[in-house]
């Protein structure tokens, strides 16, 4: 095991990892830009080192800064957490360089993985079937017209380094097509330096599912089961939840389950993983599966995998990247119960979930729940980065036990002055598609239409 990790990464994740380093006894070193400089996350740590101003293309994105306060702390390894640096291939290849060690997968694995392109092409090789569309980046507005024209509307335009919804465009009708091909490829060359689009069928009531996995450097994978994740805004999700309820309103839970899990591990085998990742599918109105991408990296939602597993998921890929084998028992490991996780953020479901920045005075957290935060009573949402506050986990024997403690969870927490969408949660947990586990990829948007505006 390690003896000093450097976490390179801010809030709630470099929290969290820096609690499981601290309960294995492994020193961590915070790295924080000037509007971090009180922030929770460089407390948690055990050192901190200062890496550039508040914009994270001069902080955490700054590749020199982040390896350096590495190597002058004399960290032996980077855990990148989730977003930022986490899945860019050039970084875990200089991290390598520098004579330290990528707490995630190899750089060749990131590169593969990352690129929309190969990962579809990877899927179909391994037998498993992606959303209809293109193998190849689309070169010009005529080509994605012809295959539109080809899978037929609606389609999705896509940034072929794209995730999380960036760069991500429906388009329901030819004459919508050119925008949305700009506004893609504009997205994505911002956002990733990388201007290539590609086109595939749009679902239009998909349901989002995601296979948890865990490779080791020695050929052992394993599946832990699978999240659902559909309800989301902007393509991002916001409610994460296992096991999928999709999977029992389809009939044949656990045969579905056994189908997903096994083409996540031959897609693992195929690109070669390494460390914790999702493979994430989308099902459509007939439960049917395609694969979607690969997550080269921890999830936001991975409490509540660990929820029903009892695993500490950030502990299995310290061990897994100093080289240590799987235990045998995770190969036969099943979860138990049900678990539910929502991400409180600073922001105004009424106002398109615009970001809304500001000072937190007055914050209490619900006793009865697991509470992941990056911020205390006193801190700033600041606008330089995600306004993701805090996500808000419960476990029960079944789903309804899990919904009802979330729900009375959310109830009792309280923050002010800022606007969240606290109260949208609260009523999203409430509402019958969710109660009835009746939910797709469109229901937030439904939801939110019954928002009365100011």
């Amino acid at each position: 095991m390690f003896h000093k990790v450097l976490i390179a990464n801010r809030g709630e994740i470099a929290c969290r990892v820096a609690r499981t380093c601290r309960r294995l006894g492994v020193r961590t070193v915070a790295v924080y830009s000037e509007a971090d400089a009180g922030a929770l996350h460089r407390e948690a740590a055990d050192e901190a080192v200062a890496i550039g101003p508040p914009p994270v293309a001069q902080s955490y994105l700054d590749m020199d800064r982040v390896i350096g306060a590495a190597r002058a702390s004399g960290a032996e390894a980077v855990h990148p957490g989730y977003g930022l640096l986490s899945e860019n291939a050039e970084f875990a290849r200089r991290v390598a360089e520098a004579g330290l060690v990528f707490i995630g997968p190899p750089a060749e694995v990131l590169r593969r993985a990352g690129d929309k392109m190969e990962a579809r092409r990877i899927a179909i090789s391994a037998g498993v079937d992606p959303v209809p569309g293109a193998t190849e980046p689309v070169p010009d507005l005529a080509a994605a017209r012809a295959l539109a024209d080809s899978i037929g509307y609606p389609v999705v335009v896509k940034a072929v380094g794209g995730g999380g919804g960036i760069g991500m465009a429906v388009v329901r009708s030819a004459d919508a097509l050119e925008r949305a091909h700009a506004a893609s490829s504009d997205r994505g060359k911002s956002a990733f330096g990388d201007p290539r689009v590609y086109v595939e069928k749009y679902v239009p009531h998909g349901r989002h599912v995601e296979v948890q996995i865990l490779c080791d450097q020695h050929g052992t994978r394993v599946a832990l089961g699978e999240r659902e994740c559909s309800m989301q805004r902007r393509h991002q999700k916001i409610v994460e939840e296992t096991p999928s309820p999709a999977l029992e309103r389809f009939g044949g839970a656990d045969e579905r389950r056994r189908a997903l899990c096994d083409a996540a591990l031959r897609l693992a085998a195929a690109v070669g993983y390494v460390n914790a990742g999702t493979c994430e599918f989308l099902l459509g109105d007939d439960g049917v599966p395609y694969f979607l991408e690969v997550n080269a990296r921890l999830q936001v939602e991975h409490p509540v995998t660990e929820m029903v597993t009892g695993l500490d998921l950030v502990e299995q890929q310290l061990r897994i990247a100093s080289g240590e084998r799987l235990a045998p028992e995770l190969s036969t490991l099943q979860p138990r119960g049900h678990a539910i996780e929502v991400r409180l953020y600073a922001e105004n479901p009424a106002k398109s979930f615009f970001p809304s920045p500001g000072k937190i005075e007055a914050l209490e957290w619900p006793r009865e729940a697991r509470v992941e935060a990056g911020v205390r009573a006193g801190d700033a949402v600041t606008p330089y980065y995600d306004p993701l506050i805090a996500k808000i986990v419960t476990a029960g024997a079944d789903r309804e036990e899990a919904r009802a403690r979330l729900a009375t969870a959310l109830a009792a927490t309280r923050i002010a002055p800022l606007v969240t969408n606290l109260e949208f949660l609260r009523t999203l947990v409430d509402s019958a598609p969710f109660r009835e586990g009746a939910y797709d990829t469109g229901t937030v948007e439904e939801l939110v239409r019954a928002i009365p505006r100011a």
